[in-house]
């Protein structure tokens, strides 16, 4: 199971279950977005296991009232699946329980899938997306959809 690794199974466990989400959705995000790797960094400059941006895990500071929150926090694995988790949970209930266009903002942003969803060309009812613009986003969810049966599956997650 080299490419489908399952470290820090312990954290994914406590923080889905605190933020209600399935296992083997987190195992997938950080499978996809920085392959279990804790000291990974992206060209847009997002931290850790679960790959956030420095404002927005401060924004999640807030809404946690973690005072002692630092940057380099992100790169704790400990850290980095509470923050990923929360901010998973925000964008899912945000969306209605919609979870993929929570993982479209995830990866795209809240305000590009906002517009997606305004265009008939990519969302018929305003709800769901028909068509992801982003061909990033799109493989996106494509390998996240097909990790998270492989994490369900070998794991049993």
């Amino acid at each position: 199971m080299h490419y489908y690794p399952l470290t820090y199974r312990e954290y994914i466990t406590k923080y889905a279950d605190e933020f209600n989400l399935e296992k083997a959705l987190v195992a997938s995000i950080i499978n996809t977005e920085s392959s279990f790797r804790s000291a990974s960094v992206s060209q847009s400059n997002a931290i850790g296991l679960m790959q956030l941006k420095f404002s927005t895990a401060e924004e999640i500071a807030t809404k946690l009232n973690d005072t002692n929150f630092k940057e380099e926090n992100l790169f704790d694995p400990e850290y980095n699946i509470k923050y990923g988790c929360y901010y998973l949970r925000y964008l899912t209930n945000y969306y209605n329980g919609n979870i993929t266009n929570a993982l479209c903002a995830y990866n795209a942003g809240l305000t590009n899938v906002n517009d997606w969803l305004v265009n008939k060309d990519y969302s018929k009812d305003g709800v769901n997306l028909t068509h992801i613009p982003y061909k990033e986003t799109s493989d996106y969810i494509y390998k996240i959809t097909h990790c998270k049966k492989i994490y369900k599956f070998f794991y049993k997650l």
